[in-house]
C-alpha cells in the first residue's frame, strides 16, 4: 500500500520558526552590542571583600554600610584603577573588584584605613621609645607615636578632626620649586582652629620638636612638618587654608591628598576575603575553556549525529544556536561570567542534548508502534509526550543553580548563574529551535520517502535488544538495595578514615600559587617555609613548575615572606593566585554549605513530591543521599579538597542525577495510567527501566564527553569539578536504575501490605491502584 503524505499545518509551524527566528535575531542583536563581563578569575585581578564593624556609637547597618561604599568608591577612583566596581552585599559586607591590580597591599591599606585623620600640637621629643604607639601619657588625651623617621613624639590632645577638613589636593609646585605637596583647606572653625594650633607651634625656635604639627592617620603619623619661620608667634597660618610639602613624589602626594579629603569611614571596615589572579592564569583559563567546550561540543555534536543521523545533525545546529542563546542572555543580564561559571556554560551543553535525547528516543517509540503515520507525526507526538520529563528535570537542575546563587560566594555564585541560564537556554534550544528544523526536514518530500535517513524510524540497537532479551532486573530488588549499601559504606568509610580536607574558603587562612622558573620540589620548599617561620604551611607542587602553598591566615607582610622564601628556591617567581579567607568567612560558609545541601535535598523531595508521589520523590531523594555519600568519600579517599569549586560540582550532581530518576517515574506514572495498570508494580517499574535504558546511555555519554573534556583540558582548578561530576554522572545513573527503583517497589510493597498478600499464598496478583488524577486521564 502507497504510504499516504500526512497533512501540513502550516500555521503551528510557521509559528514556532517565527518564535526562533525572533529569539535568534534578539540574541545575534546582543551578542554584537553587549560583551560579556569576564570575572576577575578570567581576566586578572583582585577582589577584596569588606566587612563593615559596629562601633559604641555606630552601628554597621544598611545604611551606615552604604555610606561606607561612598567613602571607598572615590578613594577606589582615586587609585586610578579601570572599570573597578564596588557594592554592597547583604547589610554589612562590601565586595571590591580592582581588574589588573597584581599587588592588591596598597589597595587593601587604602581601603581598610578608617581615616580618623586628627591634628596635634607636638609637646616635644619622647623620653623613652619603649612605649606602644598611641600609648597614653600622663595628661588626659597625649599619646606618643614615631614620626615618619621613627623618632617617638608626645602629643597633645587633638586640637582638628576630620571633621574640619573641607578638601584636599595633590599639586605640582613648579614656581617654587618645592615639588609635589598636598593643600588642605579647612572649614571656618576647622580654619580659626588650624591658626590657633600653628600660633601655639610658631613660638619655639627653629628645629625645636614643638614647632611641628602632627598629622595623625589612624594612629599613625602621616605628616609632621614644622611651621614656616614666616608665621608669627599667635598669630599662626590664618585663611582657612595650608600646603603639606615634604619628598613626596606623585603617588605618595596624590595618596595622603586621597585620605585627607576622603574623611572618616562611617565604621571601622575588616578585610575577611581576598582574591588575586594573575593576568596569564586568567588568558591561560579562557584558552583552555574555549577548547574544552568546542572538543566536548564536537565529540557531543559526532555522537549523537552517529546515533539519530539527520535528527542529530539539526539537533547539533540547535546546539550551535543554544551556545548563542546563553552568551546573549549572559550579556543582557550583566552577569559576569567567572572560571566555574564556564564550565557552567560548558556542562548545560549536556542539558540540552538531554532534552534532543528524550524527544527523539520518544519518537521512536511513537515511529515503532506504527500508530503514526509518518515521521513527522511521530515527532509531534515525541515533543508533546517528553515535555513533563524535560521539564521536570530541567526545574531540579535550576532549583540546585538557585541554591548555588543565594548561599554560594565568589566565582562559584558566577556557575550558579551560568547554570541557571543555561538549562533555560537549553530547553529553548530543544522545544522550539530542534523542533522547527526537524519538523521542517520531515515535511520534505525526500525525507518523507526516506524515513531511515531521519534516525528515528528505527527503535535502534540498545532497545531492540533489551526487549528482544526482556532480561527482569527488578526481580530480587533487595539485593541490588544490599549492594548500594555496600558500595555506600565503601566509600563513606573514606571520611572517617582519611578525613576531609577542607579548602580555605571552610577553614579560613591563605593560599598562594607560584610560578617558578625551576621546578621546587615540595619537601624543601616546606622545609624552608618551616625554618621561615611558616611550620605549619602546606606545600603541594605540579611537574610543570607550578608551587601552591597553604597556610593559616596570614598578614601581607608575612604573605611577602613567603614569597622571597619560595623565590630563593625557584628562581623567578610570579604569583598567579593568592586568596585570603578570613575564620568568620570560612566558618558562615560551611554552614552555608550545609544548609544549601540540605535545602536541595529537602526542595528536590518537595517538588518530586507534589509532580509524582511522596513514595517516588522519598525513592529519588534517597537516592540522591546515596551518590552525595558515595561523592564526598571518594573525595575523601582521592584526598581531593572539599572547597567551593566542589560544592558547586556537588549541588550539580544533585540537580544532574535526580534527571535520570525523573525520566524513570515519569515513564512508570504513564505505564501506571495507561493499559498496564494491572501489571505487578515490580514488573511495570522494570518495563520502565527497559524503556528508558537507551535515553540514559545517551545522555550519559554526551555527558561523559563534556566532562572528559573539561578535565584534560581545563584549567587545574576545573579538574577536579570536571572529575566529581563524572564520578557523579556514573553514580547518579547506577542509583537512578538499581538504588531509587529497587527503594520504590519495597516502599510500595510495604504501603499495600504485599506480606497480607503472601500469606494468601500469593494466590493472586497485586494490581496497582490508580490515584485520582489516574484515572481522570485514563477516562
Amino acid at each position: 500500500m502507497k504510504r499516504s503524505r500526512p497533512r501540513s499545518r502550516p500555521n503551528s509551524l510557521r509559528g514556532r520558526a517565527l518564535v526562533a527566528l525572533l529569539v535568534m535575531a534578539g540574541a545575534v542583536a546582543i551578542a554584537l552590542t553587549m560583551p560579556v563581563r569576564l570575572g576577575l578569575d578570567l581576566r586578572g585581578g583582585t577582589q577584596i571583600v569588606l566587612e563593615t564593624k559596629s562601633t559604641e556609637t555606630t552601628e554597621a547597618d544598611r545604611e551606615a554600610t552604604d555610606r561606607t561604599v561612598e567613602v571607598l568608591r572615590g578613594r577606589i577612583d582615586a587609585l586610578g584603577v579601570a572599570e573597578p566596581t564596588i557594592v554592597r552585599s547583604g547589610d554589612n559586607r562590601i565586595v571590591v573588584e580592582l581588574p589588573g591590580v597584581q599587588d592588591p597591599k596598597q589597595a587593601a591599606d587604602v581601603l581598610g584605613r578608617t581615616a580618623q585623620l586628627t591634628v596635634h600640637s607636638v609637646l616635644g621629643a619622647a623620653e623613652s621609645t619603649e612605649k606602644d604607639p598611641g600609648s597614653e601619657s600622663g595628661a588626659e588625651g597625649e599619646r606618643v607615636l614615631p614620626d615618619e623617621d621613627g623618632q617617638p613624639l608626645r602629643l597633645k590632645a587633638a586640637s582638628l578632626t576630620g571633621e574640619d577638613v573641607k578638601g584636599a589636593d595633590a599639586r605640582f609646585d613648579q614656581q617654587g620649586g618645592a615639588g609635589w605637596l598636598v593643600t588642605v583647606d579647612f572649614k571656618d572653625a576647622g580654619g580659626d582652629r588650624w591658626a590657633k594650633v600653628t600660633g601655639e607651634a610658631a613660638c619655639h625656635p627653629a628645629g625645636d620638636p614643638q614647632r611641628r604639627v602632627a598629622i595623625v592617620l589612624d594612629n599613625k603619623i602621616i605628616s609632621s612638618p614644622q611651621v614656616d619661620p614666616s608665621v608669627a608667634c599667635g598669630a599662626g597660618i590664618a585663611g582657612g587654608s595650608t600646603q603639606i610639602t615634604g619628598s613626596f613624589d606623585d603617588a605618595e602626594a596624590r595618596e595622603l591628598a586621597l585620605l585627607v579629603k576622603g574623611g572618616a569611614l562611617p565604621v571601622p571596615v575588616e578585610t575577611i576575603e581576598q582574591r588575586t589572579i594573575g593576568a596569564t592564569l586568567g588568558d591561560e583559563a579562557i584558552s583552555a575553556g574555549a577548547w574544552a567546550a568546542v572538543i566536548g561540543t564536537a565529540l557531543t555534536a559526532l555522537f549523537i549525529i552517529v546515533v539519530y543521523r539527520l535528527m542529530g545533525a539539526l539537533a547539533t545546529v540547535a546546539l550551535l544556536c543554544y551556545g548563542l542563546i546563553s552568551y546573549a542572555a549572559l550579556a543582557a543580564v550583566g552577569a559576569t561570567l567567572t572560571l566555574p561559571g564556564l564550565a557552567g556554560f560548558v556542562l548545560a551543553i549536556g542539558m540540552a542534548v538531554d532534552a534532543n535525547v528524550l524527544v527523539f528516543e520518544r519518537a521512536r517509540e511513537e515511529q515503532a508502534s506504527r500508530t503514526r503515520p509518518s515521521t513527522r507525526s511521530s515527532l509531534t507526538a515525541g515533543f508533546r509526550s517528553a515535555f513533563s520529563a524535560i521539564a521536570d528535570s530541567n526545574i531540579t537542575t535550576l532549583i540546585a543553580a538557585a541554591l548555588l546563587f543565594f548561599l554560594a560566594s565568589g566565582p562559584v555564585k558566577g556557575f550558579g548563574v551560568t547554570l541557571g541560564i543555561g538549562v533555560l537556554a537549553s530547553m529553548v534550544s530543544a522545544l522550539v529551535i530542534t523542533r522547527v528544523l526537524a519538523e521542517f526536514a520531515a515535511s520534505r518530500p525526500a525525507v518523507f520517502r526516506r524515513p531511515h535517513i531521519t534516525g528515528i524510524s528505527t527503535t535502534g540497537p540498545v532497545r531492540d535488544a533489551l526487549l528482544r532479551r526482556d532480561p527482569c532486573l527488578m526481580r530480587r530488588p533487595r539485593r541490588w538495595l544490599a549492594a548500594s549499601a555496600l558500595v555506600m559504606v565503601v566509600a563513606g568509610s573514606g571520611i572517617l578514615v582519611r578525613g576531609l580536607d577542607f579548602g580555605i574558603e571552610f577553614t579560613g587562612g591563605r593560599l598562594i600559587e607560584y610560578s617558578t622558573a625551576t621546578q621546587v620540589d615540595a619537601d624543601r620548599a616546606r622545609d624552608a617555609l618551616a625554618d621561615a617561620g611558616f611550620p605549619r604551611a602546606v606545600v603541594q607542587s605540579s611537574g610543570d613548575g607550578d608551587l601552591s602553598v597553604r597556610t593559616e591566615e596570614l598578614t601581607d607582610a608575612e604573605a611577602e615572606k613567603v614569597t622571597e622564601t619560595v623565590g630563593g628556591l625557584g628562581g623567578e617567581t610570579e604569583k598567579v593566585r593568592d586568596e585570603l579567607i578570613g575564620p568568620s568567612l570560612g566558618e558562615e560558609l560551611r554552614r552555608d554549605a550545609l544548609i544549601a545541601l540540605g535545602l536541595a535535598l529537602g526542595a528536590q523531595l518537595l517538588y518530586l513530591a507534589v509532580r509524582f508521589r511522596l513514595l517516588f520523590g522519598t525513592a529519588a531523594v534517597s537516592a540522591l543521599a546515596h551518590d552525595v555519600v558515595i561523592l564526598v568519600g571518594v573525595f575523601a579517599w582521592l584526598g581531593k579538597p572539599i572547597d567551593g569549586v566542589f560544592l558547586a560540582a556537588l549541588l550539580t550532581v544533585i540537580g544532574y542525577s535526580v534527571n535520570d530518576s525523573v525520566v524513570l517515574f515519569d515513564r512508570v506514572r504513564e505505564l501506571l495510567a495507561g493499559k498496564d495498570r494491572k501489571t505487578p508494580f515490580a514488573r511495570l517499574t522494570n518495563l520502565a527501566i527497559l524503556q528508558t535504558l537507551p535515553r540514559t546511555v545517551n545522555t550519559g555519554m554526551g555527558a561523559v564527553l563534556i566532562l572528559a573534556s573539561l578535565a584534560l583540558l581545563a584549567e587545574d582548578s576545573l579538574t577536579d569539578f570536571a572529575l566529581a561530576l563524572l564520578i557523579g554522572v556514573g553514580v547518579g545513573t547506577y542509583s537512578s536504575v538499581f538504588t531509587a527503583s529497587p527503594l520504590a517497589i519495597e516502599m510500595y510493597d510495604r504501603g499495600n501490605g504485599s506480606r497480607r498478600s503472601r500469606r494468601k499464598g500469593r494466590t493472586t496478583e497485586k494490581t496497582v491502584p490508580a490515584s485520582r488524577a489516574e484515572r481522570q486521564e485514563v477516562s
